[in-house]
Parts: C-alpha cells; sequence; structure tokens
C-alpha cells in the first residue's frame, strides 16, 4: 500500500520533469534567429499556432531586428483571429525589408493590408 501511494507522488513529479526540460528546450531552440524560425514553422506545421506565436515572441526578444520573425508573428495574429492586433503590430513598423514572399505570407492571413511606408522588398 505504501507502494501505491508513494507513486501517486513520483509519477506527477516526473512529468513536471519532462514537461520542464521540453518548455527548456524549446526556450533554447527559440534563441538563434534561424533555429527560433525553423521552431516556428515546425510547430505550424503540426497546428500549433500558438506554440509558434509564443516561440517567435521569445525569438523577437531577442532579436527585436529579425523582421522575418515579425512578420510571420503578424500572419499568426491574423490565423489566430487578432487581425487588429497584426494591424497595430503592422502601423509600429517602418522601415524593414522583407522578401515578398513574407509579405504574401501576411496578406494570405490578413487579407488586403496596407504595405506600411518606408518597406522595401
Amino acid at each position: 500500500m505504501a507502494f501505491v501511494a508513494a507513486s501517486l507522488w513520483v509519477a506527477p513529479a516526473c512529468a513536471q520533469s519532462a514537461e520542464l526540460a521540453e518548455i527548456d528546450a524549446l526556450v533554447r531552440n527559440s534563441e538563434g534567429v534561424q533555429s527560433g524560425m525553423a521552431l516556428a514553422r515546425r510547430q505550424i506545421g503540426e497546428s500549433d499556432l500558438i506554440g509558434a506565436v509564443a516561440t517567435l515572441e521569445r525569438l523577437l526578444i531577442d532579436h527585436p531586428e529579425a523582421d522575418e520573425a515579425l512578420l510571420l508573428h503578424v500572419s499568426l495574429l491574423c490565423r489566430l483571429d487578432d487581425k487588429q492586433g497584426a494591424r497595430a503590430e503592422l502601423a509600429e513598423m517602418d522601415r524593414i525589408r522583407v522578401s515578398e514572399t513574407a509579405w504574401a505570407e501576411v496578406t494570405a492571413a490578413c487579407g488586403a493590408v496596407p504595405r506600411p511606408q518606408g518597406w522595401g522588398g
């Protein structure tokens, strides 16, 4: 009986430990721009849009200059039905260079939105 009672305490601790290890791995994988973008794209492919948003937000904290990550974040906000938030982010952007592919991803998710002035392609 004591074994059963002890196992009830150990199982949640092991599960928490595994979850913390998974979170630590996600944080490590979102530290670099390339690895963070790859992780976000993998999460999108797995339909984990909220996880991808979180990955991009962690990436952008350390790399606010990562314009492609910022645009991917905007497109995800639209896909998560936060078009107002996405448009607010677009309105704050100024003089960033983006590929036509990245802009196409934004318009595919958000619809026709005006491209802010000062943008290069």
